[in-house]
């Protein structure tokens, strides 16, 4: 199977198979064809004598001052290297490659008017793992995502840097040693390929691909905790949720009755007299659900950014191109925030979930440890943890699409701030891999004083994956390794989910 840029739609399996070289994409003929003919069109316009926004203009503030011919080239390199200002930590070298990615196909689709040749040379460079160096701040997300997109392009003008085998190198040097010269940017090129948004999508993809996971495994560590609490099976009925039938919840629901299905432990219990269990667990269909909700919003979003054109102007014909605003971030951005909260409250309820765990109802044992009386302070540590990772990441909530400041001289005067949400519900994401981490460990230790009771097989399955880690708490011990052990697993995707 072979992927077409320009042709095929984009998904986010799809960028990520391409990106670890399970998936071989191509440029067609059909698609080679388009960005020909748009690429003639540019010519045209760079050549006449009527003035066109960013083919024979200055930029943003300056797009009423016509340049001629001669000057075009050295306005498109000048464009770059001015453009890359980032600072800060530099991306994931993965990001970088998902960058360029969904940049090819972008411009493949014929509207762009950048020639072939530098688009192969792009193609090149994700073929031969020639990953630019993208320093993570400075882009404000409308205009495009400027400043990484031109630090991930500099190399193709023997600027910038590449990353070789985890080392830094002058992009000219490694061009050297691959025998490529570097290239001479044309009329509109340099403006291909810096307006857009795909510094804000790769990190969307990123974090969908690692939400995807974390919303079912959510599910599995509210279930054994539920287990270990010996909670009630009725709220997840399927009497209670078609009454109120959104998507999200209605999953959840079939998943978690799914999760403790045949349980001896939930049968052991049916008629313990209990009224009802607190919201942490009696609710986890209508909060894990609104995440799933969230979670398809952005999905859905994402992918129409995938197949989209978001850079600046759009080429129409040899006369005409036109001067919007695709490479406003502001779609992703404000979905990327409510995504944000969506994760943030998993990490919320799971907290909730683990406190109640160490409160010793119901036959557990208080701090989920029975060895040392006083001695031994058991669990109750890890959930200050869980506390301080809860609230970082409500911090980390405020939504930056809420934001904007104005930039060059007023002509961008509303940006959408969407790489500073997608950078934020990444870190929120990996805080909620170790507040789940935690829950799971605090999970199976409740377990144990459930048994003989036995567990549903994929609760029983990932409780022993969890005991091949990290042993039951009998005394105090260093609790570090555990934990991080546990982080590990789910960072690994590790636990069996379905």
């Amino acid at each position: 199977m072979t992927f077409k840029y320009g042709i095929d739609t984009l998904t986010v399996d799809k960028v990520l198979k391409i990106a670890n070289g399970n998936l071989k994409a191509e440029i067609t003929p059909e698609a080679k064809e388009k960005v020909n003919v748009c690429r003639a069109k540019v010519e045209s316009m760079a050549n006449s004598n009527k003035a066109v926004y960013g083919i024979n203009t200055g930029f943003g503030p300056l797009c009423e001052v016509q340049i001629t011919p001669e000057e075009t080239k050295t306005l498109q390199k000048n464009l770059l290297l001015t453009h890359a200002v980032g600072v800060g930590k530099v991306i994931d070298k993965q990001l970088s490659k998902i960058m360029m990615i969904c940049k090819v196909h972008a411009l493949c689709q014929g509207f762009s008017g950048v020639r072939l040749k530098l688009i192969e040379r792009i193609i090149y460079f994700i073929e031969n793992n020639l990953l630019p160096v993208v320093p993570e701040q400075g882009s404000v997300g409308a205009s495009g995502d400027l400043a990484p997109l031109s630090h991930l392009f500099l190399p193709l003008i023997g600027e910038g840097e590449f990353w070789v085998d985890n080392q830094i190198k002058p992009a000219n040097n490694v061009l050297v040693a691959h025998g490529l010269k570097a290239m001479e940017l044309h009329a509109k090129e340099g403006l291909g390929l810096i307006n857009g948004t795909q510094f804000i999508l790769a990190h969307t993809i990123i974090g969908l691909k690692k939400m995807e996971y974390i919303l079912d495994l959510a599910d599995v560590a509210g279930a054994m905790s539920i287990e270990g609490y010996q909670g009630s099976f009725s709220p997840f009925r399927d009497e209670l949720h078609k009454i109120r039938p959104y998507k999200g919840t209605i999953e959840v629901a079939e998943r978690m009755f799914m999760l403790l299905y045949k349980s001896q432990n939930v049968d052991s219990h049916e008629n313990c007299g209990r009224v009802q269990d607190p919201y942490s667990m009696r609710c986890i269909p209508q909060v894990h659900g609104a995440s799933r909700n969230a979670f398809y919003h952005l999905s859905e979003l994402a992918e129409i950014e995938m197949n989209s054109v978001t850079d600046n102007p759009i080429v129409l014909s040899d006369t005409k191109a036109i001067s919007g605003g695709n490479f406003h971030g502001q779609p992703l951005a404000m979905a990327l925030d409510y995504c944000s909260v969506a994760a943030a409250e998993l990490g919320n309820i799971a907290d909730r979930r683990c406190y109640l765990l160490l409160e010793g109802k119901y036959g557990l044992p208080r701090l989920l440890t029975t060895g040392g009386g006083g001695l031994n302070s058991g669990f109750m540590i890890p959930q200050y943890t869980t506390a301080a990772l809860v609230t970082e990441n409500k911090s980390l909530c405020f939504p930056p699409s809420a934001d904007s400041v104005p930039t060059s001289l007023g002509q961008e005067d509303h940006v959408s701030m969407g790489s500073i949400s997608g950078r934020k519900f990444n870190q929120i994401l990996e805080n909620l891999e170790k507040i789940l981490a935690i829950e799971l460990m605090y999970a199976a230790q409740a377990l144990e004083f459930r048994r003989p009771n036995t567990f549903s097989d994929i609760i029983e399955e990932n409780f022993k994956i969890i005991r091949s880690k990290v042993t039951k708490l009998e005394d105090d011990r260093a609790l570090k390794a555990d934990i991080d052990a546990m982080i590990n697993l789910v960072k690994t995707q590790a636990f069996n989910l379905r």
